[in-house]
C-alpha cells in the first residue's frame, strides 16, 4: 500500500466540545496507508472554527463556509480538497470511533469493494438509546432495499468509504442529511461493489448535541424516491 492515501472528510458544525478529541483519534489510529484530514467548518458559531485553525499546524486541512450550508455541502467542499485514493466520511462528534478505520478499509485495500459502509446493526458494541431513531433507521434502510434491490442493514450510517474516483463521478446535489440516501442511491444504481462491516456506535441524545430531526427523515424518504427515477 506504499504511496496510497485515505482522505478523511470531517464536516464540523458547532462541535467545540468534541472536535479536538475526535481529530486526535483520527490522527493516531494505525493505518496501512497515509492519511489526510480535511475539516470543513460549516459556519460554526461556538468557537469550533478557532480550534480548527490551531490544528492547521498539525497538518489538518481546514476549509470554512461563510454561511451554514449543511452536511452534504460540507462533504462536497471536502471532496474538492481530497487528494487520497479513498474518501472516508467522519462526523465531528464522538458517536463514531476512528479505531474502526482498518475494518472499514479492508475490503477496499484487498480489491473487493468500490465502497464500504459501516453498520451499527451487525453486532458491534453500541450505546442503548432511542427506539424511534432505531426504528426510523431500519425503516429507511428497508425502503432503500426495496427500491434498489439491495440488502443493506444501515443506510443512514455516517461511516461511508468510497473510491475517490467513484464518489467524484456522481453529481451530488443534497446539501444536508440527504447526502446519505443520495449517495447510496447512486452507488446502487451504478451497481458498484458495496460492502458492509460492523462498527461500534456511541449515539448522543439531543441534550448532548444530536442534530438530525424528523424533518431530515422526510428528506431521506424524498431522496430515496427521487433518485430512484433521477440520475
Amino acid at each position: 500500500m506504499q504511496g496510497k492515501k485515505l482522505s478523511v472528510i470531517i464536516p464540523v458544525y458547532n462541535e467545540r466540545a468534541t472536535v479536538e478529541t475526535l481529530i486526535a483519534r483520527v490522527q493516531t489510529v494505525k493505518l496501512p496507508v497515509a492519511r489526510e484530514i480535511i475539516a470543513v467548518d460549516d459556519a460554526s458559531t461556538d468557537g469550533s472554527a478557532d480550534l480548527l485553525d490551531k490544528m492547521k499546524e498539525d497538518g489538518v486541512v481546514v476549509v470554512r463556509h461563510a454561511k451554514n450550508k449543511g452536511k452534504g455541502a460540507a462533504i462536497r467542499t471536502g471532496l474538492e480538497q481530497a487528494t487520497g485514493d479513498w474518501v472516508l466520511i467522519q462526523d465531528a462528534d464522538l458517536e463514531y470511533d476512528p479505531s474502526d478505520f482498518p475494518t472499514l478499509l479492508a475490503p477496499l485495500l484487498d480489491g473487493r469493494a468500490d465502497a464500504v459502509y459501516g453498520s451499527r446493526f451487525l453486532g458491534g458494541p453500541h450505546r442503548v438509546l432511542l427506539f424511534w431513531h432505531y426504528a426510523a433507521n431500519k425503516g429507511f434502510t428497508l425502503l432503500t432495499n426495496i427500491l434498489y434491490n439491495v440488502n443493506l442493514t444501515d443506510m443512514g450510517v455516517c461511516y461511508k468509504v468510497f473510491k475517490t474516483e467513484l464518489v467524484r463521478s456522481f453529481v451530488l446535489r443534497e446539501d444536508r442529511f440527504g447526502f446519505e440516501p443520495e449517495v447510496t442511491a447512486k452507488i446502487c444504481k451504478r451497481k458498484a461493489r458495496l460492502y458492509e462491516v460492523p462498527i461500534s456506535y456511541s449515539g448522543r441524545t439531543y441534550a448532548e448535541g444530536k442534530k438530525i430531526t424528523w424533518k431530515d427523515g422526510l428528506a431521506y424518504a424524498r431522496c430515496l424516491l427521487r433518485y430512484r427515477l433521477a440520475d
